[in-house]
């Protein structure tokens, strides 16, 4: 098994992503690996947890990622939420995303869930990528 292409396909995730004008038009640049401390946009895209399991073969090493990627909003209902969560899904998956370091070799989508954070009005939809990466 190979962790080593974990980072260089969170960077061509993130990178998909903030290039995405369709994405912007939505939640701007709100877009984060960590959201920032103070005030929060009121609706934002992060990058979250990941799954890897070891998809190494006799050509070489693998891995099977389980990114996940948060939609969360303060908008009243989920139509704010899931019209951007189709965006991320529409930019991500079948992307060809070049990485610094291994090779992509699908990405799919894996499954969403919604739901209502906290007692509050707060939004999120956790979309789940399944990537499948070589390491070189």
């Amino acid at each position: 098994m190979s962790y080593g292409v974990a980072s260089a396909l969170q960077s061509a995730v993130y990178q998909r992503l903030a290039a995405s004008s369709e994405l912007a038009l939505l939640v701007g640049a709100a877009i984060y690996d960590t959201v920032p401390a103070g005030v929060i946009p009121a609706t934002y895209v992060s990058l979250g947890p990941e799954d890897v399991r070891d998809r190494s073969d006799q050509t070489g090493a693998g891995a099977l990622h389980f990114v996940t990627v948060s939609v969360v909003t303060d908008e009243a209902g989920f139509q704010t939420a899931k019209d951007v969560a189709a965006v991320v899904s529409d930019a991500l998956v079948d992307a060809e995303l070049i990485l610094a370091r291994g090779r992509l070799i699908y990405m799919r989508f894996d499954r969403a869930t919604a739901r209502r954070v906290g007692v509050g009005e707060t939004r999120r939809i956790d979309i789940r990528f399944r990537a499948r990466v070589e390491d070189s």
